[in-house]
């Protein structure tokens, strides 16, 4: 993805004049080579589809140019991408609303190689993963992803959500408790060892 991304990216880019391309320090280049896979993730987290993510992430990119001459805060760069990410993935959702196609996100099953037990319990694991953080709340949702999966300190998950910092350790706990409670049920179903 990154590559092929990139190289279309700075395509485009290649089309506007190049003083936007830095800012404080910041070239897009290396924003882009360090956080892509970052945005990516966040993206997939919001609910963009999988055949989407391309240029939804090209889309974030596109508005990092855009707005990267008046970025100030360097030390809240994932915050300011987890932002842009939110916007970009409820327009894509509005676009795709309008859509008379039905995308989904998972291609017709292929034949399995000799690995196909481990691909399956790993299959089976990311999709109980992703019931489990669909039960919760948007918000809650974000706050867990955001810590928990892509480690950032909580102030900048705040920062990146727009609450107050005590909010969004509440929004974890309930989360944590949400999540541990659908996995013990899980267990009792026997859907988990």
């Amino acid at each position: 993805m990154q590559e092929r991304s990139a190289r279309k990216l700075m395509a485009f880019l290649a089309l506007r004049p190049r003083e936007t391309w830095v800012a404080d320090g910041l070239r897009l280049r290396d924003i882009f080579d360090q956080q892509a896979a970052f945005v990516w993730r966040c993206l997939r987290h919001l609910g963009v589809p999988l055949g989407d993510l391309e240029d939804a992430t090209q889309e974030v990119f596109v508005v990092v140019h855009g707005r990267l001459g008046a970025y100030q805060e360097r030390d809240k760069l994932r915050a300011w991408l987890y932002a842009i990410c939110v916007r970009v993935a409820h327009s894509h959702k509005r676009k795709t609303a309008r859509r008379r196609e039905h995308v989904t996100d998972e291609p017709p099953e292929l034949a399995a190689g000799a690995t196909q037990h481990l691909h399956m319990e790993q299959r089976e694991a990311l999709a109980l993963g992703q019931r489990l953080l669909a039960l919760l709340p948007e918000a809650q949702r974000a706050v867990f992803l955001l810590y928990e999966v892509e480690r950032m300190p909580m102030a900048e998950v705040a920062a990146a959500l727009g609450c107050p910092l005590q909010t969004a350790y509440a929004r974890l706990h309930k989360a944590r408790e949400r999540v541990q409670a659908e996995v013990l049920r899980a267990r009792e179903r026997g859907e988990l060892p």
